[in-house]
């Protein structure tokens, strides 16, 4: 019973700071260095103390911002995620704050290997998250766009890092950027019971579903952009194959937005988002690849 009682409990924890999310953006954020930002072989990124250094302060924060954003969520998760609020609940609101403190102190620390900068860097960035869960979440548009950019701050760090600022990385960013505030968007819709009955003032809950379903499209539009510039004016390897990949399921995700009102529906669109977004991730690399 103790294994078990233990089991659970940290299966509890690995949803609280969502564990697969934080290992898929450590994932990414070492392929972008050793694809595109770094001229280094993959053995001396992989070697390179300050990245994993960068990368783990990073990670620490992220789990951080996950416990704090649910602890802010938890009456809200019980109608809109009343499976994970399950799963949350076996850990006890201390322990998790408890938890919330520590994590955002050892990030700081790991950040001051590297240096002052990062130390500052990482310390706004928690304030950010912080700021966000409490505050800036219950606003209207702004929430989706505070959420959107706080996901890809990570990545910034790494850029930096490397003083790597070619401007296909930017456009390929500013993709990455408004698939994040479209899974935003969808997630909005998809929630919008628990929003309601938590006075939570989203799109969809001051506005309309319909209003919501226009914002959605838009943004699904100037994803088009970023591929279109991309494609245009930069060489792109083999990038291409991902834009096509996109391309038809932002199409399918406008289709079944349209036609469909209920949750199920919105929630098969965020999840193809997130496919979206996690391939589009990784494929910073194809960037590297001629053909």
């Amino acid at each position: 019973m103790r294994k078990k009682h233990i089991l659970l409990k940290f299966l509890g924890l690995f949803s609280a700071v969502r564990g697969y999310n934080i290992a898929i953006v450590c994932l990414a954020q070492y392929l972008a260095a050793i694809f595109v930002l770094s001229s280094q072989s993959w053995r001396e990124v992989l070697l390179d103390e300050r990245l994993f250094t960068l990368v783990w302060a990073g990670s620490l924060a992220i789990a951080g911002g996950y416990i704090i954003n649910g602890f802010y969520d938890t009456e809200k998760d019980l109608i809109n995620k009343p499976f994970k609020a399950m799963i949350d609940r076996l850990v006890s609101q201390n322990t998790r704050l408890t938890l919330y403190f520590l994590l955002n102190f050892l990030s700081v620390i790991v950040a001051s290997y590297v240096s002052f900068r990062a130390v500052v860097f990482f310390s706004l960035y928690i304030f950010g998250m912080w700021l966000y869960s409490h505050r800036l979440k219950r606003l209207p548009l702004w929430g989706n766009l505070c959420s959107a950019a706080l996901a890809i701050v990570p990545f910034f760090a790494v850029f930096v890092y490397y003083k790597n600022f070619d401007r296909a990385i930017f456009f390929h960013a500013t993709l990455i950027y408004l698939l994040l505030l479209l899974k935003e968007f969808v997630k909005d819709l998809e929630n919008i019971k628990g929003d309601l009955v938590h006075n939570y003032q989203t799109i969809p809950v001051r506005y309309g579903e319909r209003f919501s379903k226009g914002m959605i499209t838009l943004c699904v539009l100037l994803c088009f952009i970023p591929m279109g510039v991309l494609t245009a004016h930069f060489s792109i390897g083999k990038l291409w194959y991902y834009f096509i990949f996109t391309g038809v399921c932002l199409l399918l995700l406008l289709v079944v937005l349209w036609s469909s009102n209920s949750r199920r529906g919105y929630a098969f669109l965020h999840q193809l988002i997130k496919v979206i977004l996690v391939l589009g991730i990784f494929s910073v690399g194809l960037l590297g690849l001629k053909g």
